[in-house]
């Protein structure tokens, strides 16, 4: 599938912006940053207090976020993206697969300026959201695609690619596998479930070529709760080879 032309960054960013600001809808009260998120987000806090607005704002008139998540933005979506930045190795390529409202891919785009984020989604109506927040937030480092992961597999390769909520780590692994690079690693963020779902698609990521597996929980310390992230370095699908290694759930 080819990529359809992004949005126009003009109108379509004077549009989003406006409506963060409820010049044509009324936007939900964004509970103010904790103090952690000076600390996660130093110099770019005001890009991220941007970004809240606007998921509170047309994220929630467009429904691309529930209104019931507005309360928990930071706890449970901003911050919970902001950790995963130190899993990501710099200078690299992101892919960012499913991206929906930019969470994480756009949280890493701001955050980190020397990595290459594309930010993959099917969903016309998200790909145009996410273009005007490219647009009114500055993000150079950050392009994005229309397409599933069947549709790009193969011919844009990253260093790395995230996931949240997308699919089951069964289903999700040969998704994105295909837009790694051998060698690369794929970072899926999960919840309590995460060693379950790891110990059901062991087979499944052996036959894929998965050579590690780690559940490891960026931000412990800092941010509460901790994000849980499945931590998969891509080889070479084997049909069955060596079990991967790594820490056992």
């Amino acid at each position: 599938m080819t990529a359809e032309p992004p949005a126009q960054p003009g109108a379509d960013g004077a549009r989003v912006a406006n409506e963060a600001h409820g010049a044509d809808s009324q936007p939900l009260s964004v509970p103010p940053a904790p103090p952690v998120a000076a600390e996660i987000f130093g110099a770019r806090l005001g890009t991220a207090e941007q970004y809240a607005r606007l998921l509170a704002g047309p994220g929630v008139t467009r429904g691309l976020i529930g209104p019931h998540e507005i309360p928990r933005l930071w706890d449970r979506h901003l911050l919970n993206s902001a950790v995963v930045a130190e899993l990501v190795p710099r200078p690299c390529s992101l892919m960012d697969l499913g991206s929906g409202a930019g969470l994480p891919g756009i949280v890493l785009a701001l955050l980190l300026p020397d990595v290459a984020v594309t930010l993959l989604e099917p969903m016309q109506r998200r790909v145009v959201f996410l273009t005007e927040c490219v647009a009114v937030l500055g993000l150079a480092n950050a392009t994005v695609l229309r397409g599933r992961a069947e549709d790009w597999a193969g011919k844009l390769p990253a260093d790395v690619v995230t996931a949240r909520a997308v699919a089951p780590l069964a289903r999700l692994v040969p998704l994105a596998l295909g837009l790694v690079r051998p060698g690369g690693i794929v970072l899926a963020i999960k919840g309590a479930g995460a060693e379950r779902e790891v110990a059901a698609a062991r087979r499944s990521l052996r036959r894929a070529g998965v050579t590690e597996v780690a559940i490891v929980h960026p931000g412990h310390g800092k941010v509460d709760p901790a994000a849980t992230v499945v931590r998969l370095t891509a080889g070479r699908p084997t049909g069955g080879g060596a079990r991967p290694r790594g820490e056992e759930p």
